[in-house]
């Protein structure tokens, strides 16, 4: 088991900095997590030991073969100058293709390094919306030497990550845009920013800069063209500073109440939304994930299990609002690292962190429903060694839009069990050497089971780890984990049920960790030492019922370059797919194909977006349909009949970079600051995307 008291961390790392990204974002992002102390050091099993890919024989040998990368037939990019000829030459030839899996009926895109998205021929896209771009009425031009938390506040946000796309009835044309701001880069912000004095503004700024925006945007039916619509009485931004509720068994805990908020139910503003989900009655969940970075000064043995440090923080919040000050307010941070759920309909409405969900740096939440219509929701807890989760809700959907079932569809996630994952292999241990070669059996795959945490009901919740009471299950949910004997995962990221088969896909976006000295060597579940590229499991919930406690894993993807032996795409050849490193965020198109978005190319490329068959006789076919621009993450891909979205984050994140000497010229061109923004992807003939 993790030991408790005192908590006793992993000593910390150096060199450089895991999953291909710059020490810039590191900073920013997510507080160094890949350097501080790992905080899981219990003796649970590593997934490694246990996870999963079932390989026949045949595939088995289609695996081990060492083959030729098939390079892209053609690309196009929106970009300025010298970025449009590089990434002309980068493109190859420009020949189309119609063979591949329906759906994924497209040139693949080389990988390359060009400051641009770049797209398959054939297609168009454009930036829909950008950091800064004013979306409420009365908000300002955006004027990046001289921006103000009050225009921001009325402003796009910065960082987009999850992104949702809702139907707007009545509004033909118009769709609800809904995104996430994860954090906030100040060097890439303010000209001349001092990271050890910044200003008030500047943090009033940032604060603004964080949270969600809901934003309508408007199509161009003779092409697929997407712009917001500024204005609009259903546009809203919630901020680091908007009142939130707090819902479920731990709302008004001793372990959440602050001398702002004796009740502990209310709390301002949510931090680091990083990947999310869209719920069947309307609503969306976001997930807090490295909230620990914006907490100083702790000295507690559960903050340090956070990842919670002991020192300043990055931007020094806690000089300017005493609840970021652990020593001074310590029950503040328990209040972060839940579930956000946002009604964009309503832009009154006060949006909820749901402690039945647990309390981690949650990656994701999707949610599918039971046949009798009780809520599923999955969620990994994105951190070296650490666990996913699944909760099963008590109470059933109803249908309707009056004010009394939305309220109704509103408490889904107040009630229910909460459950962690257990996962066991069937293969012995001296069946793997580290290098990836399959085990005697021919196969990585084995059984797991969800244990169950805690259960809330409407008359109060019941704790079911000894030595834990509910409310300490639901606020310190890794320490829950690890009484039970959860397994250790890489980094769980999106955890996407298939709305065509029921299959759950886990992805784990990399550990670097696995196999050094003092770390948990290659296993079964991670096949190889040094995990850099990532893998993503299938999971089969038994008898195909959501709720089950049961359920068979299998590897679907081993990702890397398809040259190295050790990498698997579920048995498709390995001569016929893109290299792909580092996957993170997923979604599904109306094909039932799985699309992928990379976070840390460790393969010498820009990340980008991946289409990949999960059924039939193209499964595991996998291509690259976009990239993003120097130093940018691929974030929040929606993936329709017509048109694909990505979140282009943190683009210019370069270790060097800052306004005055930019990474990027992204989206705008020279002379123009580096912003991120959602893009659209559309075929230019008017068809659907890759058929």
């Amino acid at each position: 088991m993790r030991k408790l008291l005192p908590l006793i961390g992993t000593p910390g790392t150096t060199g450089t900095h895991p999953g291909g990204r710059s020490a810039l974002t590191c900073r920013f992002r997510c507080g160094d997590a890949c350097f501080h102390e790992v905080p899981n050091t219990s003796d649970n099993t590593y997934v490694g030991d246990v996870i999963a890919g079932a390989l026949s024989r045949r595939s088995m040998m289609r695996a081990a073969a060492v083959v030729t990368v098939a390079t892209a037939t053609g690309a196009a990019v929106v970009g300025t100058g010298a970025a449009e000829a590089a990434a002309a030459e980068a493109s190859g030839a420009r020949t189309a293709t119609t063979k591949g899996a329906r759906g994924l009926r497209f040139a693949p895109v080389a990988p390359n390094t060009t400051d641009a998205v770049v797209i398959p021929p054939g297609y168009g896209q454009n930036v829909v919306v950008r950091w800064g771009e004013p979306i409420l009425r009365g908000a300002p031009a955006f004027d990046p030497e001289n921006q103000t938390g009050e225009a921001q506040a009325g402003q796009f946000g910065y960082n987009n990550d999850f992104l949702a796309l809702l139907p707007l009835p009545g509004e033909r044309g118009r769709q609800l845009l809904v995104a996430n701001h994860e954090y906030t880069d100040e060097i890439l912000m303010f000209r001349g920013y001092d990271a050890e004095n910044p200003t008030r503004d500047q943090v009033e700024v940032a604060w603004a800069a964080h949270g969600l925006s809901a934003v309508v945007v408007e199509g161009d039916h003779r092409t697929g063209r997407l712009t917001a619509v500024p204005r609009h009485p259903l546009n809203r931004r919630v901020t680091a500073t908007t009142e939130f509720r707090l819902t479920g068994p731990a709302a008004g805990s001793d372990l959440l109440k602050t001398s702002a908020d004796p009740t502990g139910r209310k709390v301002l503003g949510t931090l680091n939304n990083c990947s999310g989900g869209t719920t069947p009655w309307g609503t969306t969940l976001h997930g807090e994930e490295n909230f620990n970075q914006y907490f100083a000064n702790s000295s507690r043995a559960t903050d340090k299990w956070y990842g919670i440090g002991t020192g300043a923080t990055e931007r020094k919040w806690e000089r300017f609002d005493r609840r970021f000050d652990v020593a001074q307010e310590p029950n503040e941070v328990h209040r972060f690292g839940y579930v956000v759920e946002f009604d964009p309909y309503d832009p009154a409405s006060t949006p909820r962190k749901h402690t039945a969900l647990g309390r981690f740096k949650h990656e994701a939440a999707t949610v599918r429903l039971t046949e009798d219509g009780r809520p599923v929701v999955y969620t990994g807890d994105d951190e070296r060694f650490d666990y996913f989760y699944k909760f099963v809700g008590s109470k059933r959907m109803k249908k309707g839009a009056s004010r009394a079932v939305r309220e109704h569809n509103l408490s889904l996630l107040d009630e229910g069990t909460l459950y962690v994952a257990r996962l066991t292999g069937d293969s012995p241990a001296t069946d793997i050497d580290g290098s990836g070669k399959l085990p005697a059996d021919g196969a990585f795959d084995g059984s797991g089971e969800w244990i169950p945490l805690a259960t809330a009901t409407a008359d109060g919740a019941v704790s079911h780890v000894d030595g834990m009471t509910a409310d300490e299950v639901f606020v310190f949910t890794r320490l829950a984990g690890d009484k039970v004997g959860a397994t250790k995962m890489d980094r769980p990221e999106d955890i996407q049920p298939s709305p065509h088969t029921g299959k759950v896909y886990v992805v784990l976006t990399n550990n670097t960790n696995r196999g050094r000295t003092g770390f948990a060597a290659a296993d079964e579940a991670n096949p190889r030492n040094s995990n850099k590229h990532g893998h993503i499991l299938e999971l089969t919930e038994a008898r195909g019922r959501a709720e089950a406690t049961a359920f068979g894993w299998s590897l679907f993807l081993v990702a890397g370059d398809p040259n190295d032996p050790a990498t698997y795409f579920a048995g498709f050849p390995k001569d016929k797919v893109s290299p792909i490193s580092c996957p993170d965020n997923v979604a599904f198109d109306p094909h039932g194909n799985l699309w992928i978005s990379t976070d840390g190319n460790q393969l010498g490329s820009h990340d980008g977006l991946f289409g990949v068959a999960t059924k039939g006789e193209r499964r595991g076919e996998l291509k690259q349909f976009l990239t993003v621009p120097t130093g940018a993450e691929t974030c929040g891909p929606i993936v329709q009949d017509r048109r694909v979205l990505v979140a282009v984050q943190h683009p210019g994140e370069i270790d060097g970079a800052s306004v005055e000497k930019p990474a990027s010229v992204w989206p705008d061109g020279p002379g123009k600051i580096v912003r991120p923004a959602v893009v659209a992807v559309w075929r230019t003939d008017g068809c659907d995307v890759g058929v």
